[in-house]
């Protein structure tokens, strides 16, 4: 049977990718899910994933569903199916009720090998209802590290997943990741509701054409600089802000270097087009958040600049990764200086505040919609942070992340619209809108509000702004904030893209007394010293000096090696000092030896004698004579021949 599913494998990678051989570890990974086992399956990124789930898809009987965070990556591997005759589609943001009806509609009566959804999709009642209905082969979780709390980048809506495999409870389950420590591994399977016959199958994360260098500069422009100029070839520079980004950027146009920016800010069609030329190589440096990069898939990078350090080694691992998966040489750099070690741990503290603020946040929110004790519970409400914010005098950032430790907590629910505020850009130039001002102005205060409210960035790219704020500081009404910032748009002034729907907030239990709040404190602890490790273990990546690059990120996910990388700066440097210490053995053996023809010396007389470059130098020649026994000590700790 097992040879029968391989051969068929095969035909299947044959026919529709034109691909004769499978790469390591697909092969096993396909034969386990067609056996009917869950399977988990760790390769790096750019391991060829995909292959994993589509070769045994268009084998069963049946639709493929895919949960994916990606948008990105679903409409691009849907179109690649639909460019090879396979029918899938995906659903996500944006599309009306009436798609999705008919989208599913096709997945339960039509020959759909392929359904990619987000992880909130899987949650509505539509999707449940007709996923019973589907002929499902086989279920597949993308980026499974989400569903794990002691991953690095958990998503309470993956915890969902789980409910999925209930209504349809003999099919086998695929978990797909790039990067997962031992503990996260074991999270994954659990979650997923993975049964007893467990199958991992993981690719060693080392890459043996990715050389790592981690370099202290209190000067990172010029050592950018020096980057670009010595590596020739595409680029991506990663940084933590949109400011930073656009900075960077800046400066690398004013040093004559082909480059553009990128972030979550722009229009689809901007990233598109900044991502399109890119990739086609007629941009050649693209600066980004990490926004950029999820689903892309380009070949041909050649150094991958982190300007700012990532929160963890899985995010570095994982955006360092997109370089050379070409398998010729590529390189992945870290910029670091003091400030930025210390701002890890800053950022941490930042994200739990104290437990004390998190209840007087749901005291204030309380007091806000008015909620007697022991009411309220499933009410939903219109929820504006400014107006929040501003009305009890909180602080903005502090605020944000008690919100968010109550929704992980499951006392609060925010939807989607909470952090899909509305946006705006100024399409006219500087001086075409002051032009604008002095010729409407009756439409001037508002203008003037809303730059000295959000910057100059609204000139540059989509900002997010909230009308209930605008329309407090211009004393009026929300509804005429509205119209105003319609009349612009269509004056061509600017864009405006409405919020979709008011934010709501939900109290999911019955209000409580905040003192009394039953909040899990051992597992919000818990989490918070896993963030601390994980920006620990950064920072201790970046400044280790002794052990090799390649083997510190292996023995982070659970993978003990005992060859070092040999292209690292670690491994490099070491060569470069071996290579020295051989030159001072040539350079000094004829005169060592000759001082000590007749008598022996300690180190100090030989410095006397020898006047070597440095003291190191002659160190470093007295170990190699020693080594190949041509020298030895004698009982008054000096040197002679033997």
């Amino acid at each position: 049977m097992h040879s029968e599913l391989s051969q068929k494998a095969h035909e299947i990678l044959s026919k529709y990718w034109g691909y004769q051989q499978f790469r390591p570890k697909q092969e096993d990974i396909i034969i386990s899910i067609l056996e009917g086992h869950d399977t988990l399956a760790l390769l790096p990124t750019g391991g060829g994933k995909s292959i994993c789930f589509q070769v045994p898809a268009m084998y069963l009987e049946g639709v493929c569903v895919v949960i994916s965070p990606l948008i990105a990556l679903m409409k691009d591997q849907v179109e690649n199916l639909k460019k090879r005759n396979i029918s899938a589609y995906a659903i996500f943001s944006g599309m009306s009720r009436r798609e999705i009806d008919i989208t599913l509609d096709h997945c339960v009566y039509g020959k759909v090998k392929f359904l990619y959804v987000s992880p909130e999709r899987v949650q509505t009642d539509i999707f449940q209802e007709r996923i019973k209905k589907m002929k499902v082969s086989m279920l597949v979780i993308d980026e499974a590290h989400c569903i794990s709390q002691w991953g690095y980048d958990f998503r309470p809506s993956y915890l969902q997943i789980a409910e999925i495999r209930k209504l349809i409870p003999d099919v086998p389950c695929m978990a797909l990741t790039a990067t997962a420590t031992e503990v996260v591994k074991g999270d994954i399977q659990d979650r997923l509701l993975f049964k007893a016959d467990k199958n991992v199958f993981q690719i060693s994360f080392a890459r043996a054409n990715l050389s790592y260098s981690c370099f202290y500069e209190e000067n990172k422009s010029q050592k950018l600089l020096q980057i670009l100029k010595n590596v020739q070839g595409s680029a991506v520079i990663y940084a933590n802000t949109r400011k930073k980004v656009q900075e960077i950027a800046q400066l690398l146009i004013q040093n004559k270097v082909s480059v553009d920016f990128y972030h979550a800010g722009l229009t689809n069609e901007q990233r598109n087009q900044k991502q399109d030329a890119w990739i086609k190589n007629k941009t050649r440096v693209i600066v980004s958040t990490n926004a950029f990069g999820m689903g892309i898939d380009k070949p041909d990078v050649r150094v991958v600049i982190h300007w700012d350090l990532p929160s963890s080694l899985e995010a570095y691992y994982q955006e360092a990764g997109r370089a050379g998966r070409d398998e010729k040489k590529a390189y992945a750099v870290a910029l670091y200086d003091k400030n930025d070690i210390e701002q890890l741990q800053i950022n941490v503290l930042k994200a739990y505040p104290n437990i004390g603020v998190i209840k007087n946040v749901y005291q204030m929110l309380a007091n806000y919609y008015q909620l007697a004790v022991g009411s309220g519970a499933m009410a939903s409400f219109d929820f504006d942070l400014n107006d929040f914010v501003k009305t009890f005098n909180l602080d903005a950032t502090e605020t944000h992340f008690s919100l968010k430790i109550l929704c992980d907590e499951n006392i609060i629910q925010l939807s989607e619209a909470y952090f899909s505020p509305s946006k705006i850009l100024f399409i006219l130039n500087k001086n075409d809108l002051y032009a604008f001002q002095i010729a409407n102005q009756n439409l001037e205060p508002i203008i003037q509000l809303i730059l000295r409210m959000y910057g100059g960035e609204t000139l540059t790219h989509f900002s997010k702004i909230s009308e209930h704020a605008i329309a407090q500081n211009a004393q009026t009404s929300v509804e005429n904030v509205i119209k105003a910032l319609e009349h612009l748009e269509k004056l061509r002034v600017l864009i405006y893209e409405k919020q979709k729907n008011k934010p709501q907030l939900t109290f999911v239990m019955p209000r409580q007394q905040a003192e009394n709040l039953p909040l899990d404190l051992e597992k919000i602890k818990a989490r918070k010293e896993r963030d601390l490790r994980k920006a620990k273990s950064v920072g201790h990546y970046v400044q280790h000096q002794n052990r090799c690059r390649t083997q510190l990120l292996l023995e982070y996910f659970g993978e003990i090696s005992y060859e070092p990388c040999g292209v690292c700066d670690v491994c490099l440097q070491k060569k470069k000092e071996h290579r020295l210490s051989e030159n001072y053995y040539e350079l000094y053996r004829e005169r060592i030896l000759s001082a000590l023809e007749f008598k022996s010396l300690t180190i100090e007389e030989l410095l006397n004698v020898i006047n070597p470059k440095t003291r190191e130098a002659l160190i470093e020649a007295l170990q190699k004579i020693i080594e190949v026994g041509e020298l030895e000590y004698t009982e008054e700790n000096k040197l002679k021949k033997v």
